[in-house]
């Protein structure tokens, strides 16, 4: 490939990635910052100020094994043209407009995922699979919402019976500051998980062209670009999703809170850990509705998680099917 040539491409296609990477930022941002202003710890500014902030922190504090799963785990890297990472984007970037439009909190990775899937599978046919990266991406979806609901049900009822003796104005003082801190840690989390499927993406563009030295890595101008285009896009806030996070699926107070933010940021750090892509949205939510069940099964508003699943479940079929069309469009030309 002639470099020169393909640098006008590579450089809007970069572009492009980052434009994703700040749709994330701004589907996410309700992740974040749904329990705090709920309970109205914060005001919706700061609280997306203070969201932003944790995503950008998230290159102090999280490695990069997300992004090696991202670039060479899911699709192979030989296979990644810049006409598959054209109709990968493209197919994650329209599935979560439309579910922005409709405030449904789908998740901005496994679009990603999907739109990969399905640009690479139209480019080389399924022998282009990374079997492993794929499938522990697929069961994360089902397994993180219910770790994430366990761990927030065990948290209420343990510091349910921790602090039976504190009156309630001590207890809320004391949960407003958890719940804050709570709130930080899953900021860094989601952050730290979320930038590093772009980074990837823009680093096997760079390794499948040609212009990246040395083997696959992820260069560092690559992490400081992706941290700061999610933590713009946070700053510009998800309102609609918000509402439904935040008051839609049960009813949220302080403590219910840190422990909702407290599971999310258990379950999205272990992930990344672990190099998996894990949807922040689907952690999250788990852990929403876990603080609702641990109170009551009534206490949960059901008809609203399912539509919530149902949007879990399309996802990647979805983004996949959106992906491969944008993929035959750019062999047009």
């Amino acid at each position: 490939m002639d470099h020169t040539l393909a640098l006008p491409l590579l450089v809007g296609l970069v572009a492009l990635a980052l434009a994703f990477d700040f749709l994330n930022g701004l589907h996410d941002a309700a992740n974040a910052i749904a329990t705090v202003v709920a309970t109205r710890l914060l005001s919706p500014v700061v609280a997306v100020l203070f969201a932003a902030g944790g995503n950008f922190v998230a290159y102090w504090f999280v490695g990069l094994h997300v992004a090696e799963t991202v670039g060479k785990g899911i699709v192979s890297a030989d296979a990644i043209t810049p006409s598959v990472v054209f109709g990968a984007l493209v197919g994650a970037m329209f599935w979560n407009v439309l579910t922005w439009i409709k405030g449904i909190p789908s998740s901005s990775s496994h679009a990603l995922i999907g739109g990969l899937l399905g640009a690479g599978i139209m480019h080389g046919g399924f022998g282009v699979v990374e079997s492993s990266g794929t499938t522990k991406t697929v069961v994360a979806i089902f397994l993180s919402p219910l770790i994430g609901f366990a761990i927030a049900m065990v948290l209420m009822l343990v510091t349910s019976w921790l602090f039976k003796g504190t009156s309630p104005r001590g207890s809320t003082t004391i949960f407003k500051t958890l719940h804050l801190f709570s709130a930080a840690a899953y900021s860094i989390s989601h952050g730290g998980n979320d930038a590093q499927k772009t980074m990837g993406i823009i680093a096997v563009l760079l390794y499948s062209t040609g212009h990246l030295q040395g083997g696959f890595h992820v260069p560092e101008w690559v992490v400081l670009a992706c941290y700061t285009a999610i933590a713009l896009g946070t700053l510009s806030g998800g309102w609609k999703i918000i509402k439904t996070m935040g008051s839609k699926l049960t009813k949220l107070n302080h403590h219910s809170g840190f422990c909702a933010s407290s599971a999310g940021s258990i379950v999205v750090f272990g992930a990344s850990a672990l190099g998996i892509p894990v949807s922040t949205t689907h952690a999250i939510t788990g852990s929403v509705v876990g603080t609702g069940a641990a109170r009551r099964a009534s206490a949960v508003r059901w008809s609203v998680a399912s539509r919530v699943i149902v949007a879990w479940f399309i996802t990647i079929p979805a983004s996949a099917a959106v992906g491969a069309l944008f993929y035959l469009i750019t062999r047009l030309f």
